[in-house]
């Protein structure tokens, strides 16, 4: 029998779609960082499966994501696609973004205040897509998202339970690909930990906090402005379906 969380998520698909696509459209508008909004080409984001049950959460937009609009489309992208192709799943089916949605100026760390600035549209995200299963690529998004110092070296390919915002989700730290471009003998550690993900995601989510509403767009969230707001029908340019 199916529970009755399921039946009200799947009810609730078309509804959270159309909110994902209002964040974007605020994110597009965004100038709580006046440095980023100066020197972005774009905002990035995410793209993907607006339904996924896998959500991959990097760090911040490099050079070509701002100028595409689009997570991971370099090398380390690729390699990504490659490594889910090997256990059975497409880009399409998943969704990607990072914990910054506008490439920090000569890609610097981002600040504490930015990640502050950008970190409600993350969550955001995830309380309306719905993953199962959240990977974190690297040290930074698997600190961000966890609250604690602790590096991917010690976590990495170890899932733990974790409520992010409004949605329970099992976290599964892992090494940014980057990370076997620079160092090649971590490909095989990236291998082994994607080979656990099927079995992860075949676990489902894990018991949820009260059921939110998404209908609203939280007020925090940036008022969009009438360009961003005339762009939101390039949603689906993103995979937003």
């Amino acid at each position: 029998m199916r529970d009755v969380a399921a039946e009200q998520s799947e009810r609730s698909a078309p509804a959270r779609r159309e909110a994902l696509k209002e964040v974007l459209t605020q994110a597009r508008g965004c100038v709580r960082c006046p440095e980023l909004a100066a020197t972005r080409r774009t905002v990035v984001f995410g793209a993907g499966n607006a339904d996924a049950d896998l959500m991959f959460i990097g760090e911040a937009p490099g050079a070509s994501e701002d100028e595409q609009g689009i997570p991971f489309v370099g090398r380390a992208g690729k390699l990504l696609e490659k490594l889910l192709e090997e256990i059975g799943l497409q880009r399409t089916q998943v969704f990607i973004a990072n914990t910054l949605k506008c490439r920090p100026p000569g890609n610097r760390d981002p600040l504490p205040v930015e990640i502050e600035n950008c970190h409600e549209y993350l969550l955001r995200q995830v309380e309306l897509i719905e993953p199962s299963v959240i990977c974190t690529l690297g040290n930074f998004s698997t600190k961000l998202l966890r609250g604690d110092p602790t590096g991917i070296t010690r976590l990495h390919g170890q899932p733990e339970v974790l409520v992010l915002g409004a949605r329970a989700v099992r976290l599964y730290p892992i090494y940014h690909p980057a990370a076997a471009l620079y160092t090649p003998r971590m490909l095989e550690t990236l291998r082994e930990d994607f080979s656990r993900l099927p079995e992860l995601l075949a676990m489902g989510a894990p018991e949820q906090p009260p059921v939110q509403d998404f209908a609203e767009p939280p007020p925090a969230l940036a008022e969009p402005s009438p360009q961003a707001a005339q762009e939101s029908a390039e949603a689906d340019q993103l995979g937003l379906f």
